[in-house]
């Protein structure tokens, strides 16, 4: 059954407002991107813009829950966790300014104090646990070596896939994006002769 009411206007006001700041951010740029602009463009004030949120760091911390929401649901058919990273990284160098905000964003929620902080613990486990349990489903196909640890694995091809997206902002047209493929490669078992 549908809600209805103030609750139900007020959850469609902020999936509205969701919306339109990833648009928004990823065309312009987190540094680009005002509250007041994102107000007006959901026709609010800036003080109506942040009642729906409570601050712009919860704001911009719902904005990168949505973008993660919205990465599930395109690569819904995507099983395997080492792809749809693989997959997601790509797809980010098509939105750069969402890039900009997730890399910011993380940097600044490393203080503790930081309202976002606990959001990114727990990003970082659960993406930790779901690449570690994909790099033993390809250790048991035999596509990586079982040599490897998943789960240093797994922190490795976070720090490559985050490393990869901050340098996505000064790379040149010419340099490759493929270097989380090819550390999977890498990990791939060495034919017995």
């Amino acid at each position: 059954m549908a809600q209805r009411g103030p609750y139900a206007k007020g959850v469609a006001k902020r999936e509205e407002i969701l919306t339109v700041a990833l648009e928004v951010i990823a065309r312009q740029g987190y540094r680009k991107t005002s509250t007041r602009e994102l107000a007006g463009a959901v026709g609010l004030s800036e003080a109506g813009l942040l009642h729906y949120f409570g601050s712009k760091e919860k704001l911009f911390e719902e904005v990168l829950r949505a973008r993660d929401e919205a990465d599930t649901t395109r690569l819904g058919d995507e099983s395997d966790a080492v792809g749809k990273l693989g997959a997601i990284v790509r797809h980010n160098a098509d939105v750069p300014g969402l890039v900009q905000l997730y890399s910011t964003f993380s940097a600044e929620a490393g203080d503790r104090q930081h309202g976002a902080h606990e959001y990114f613990v727990e990003r970082y486990q659960r993406l930790r646990e779901a690449l570690a349990e994909g790099i033993r489903d390809r250790q048991t196909r035999g596509t990586i070596s079982t040599a490897a640890d998943p789960e240093k694995i797994a922190t490795l091809l976070i720090a490559l896939s985050d490393g990869l997206q901050i340098q996505s902002q000064f790379r040149l047209p010419d340099e490759p994006a493929d270097l989380l493929d090819h550390l999977i490669e890498l990990l791939h078992p060495t034919p017995r002769s």
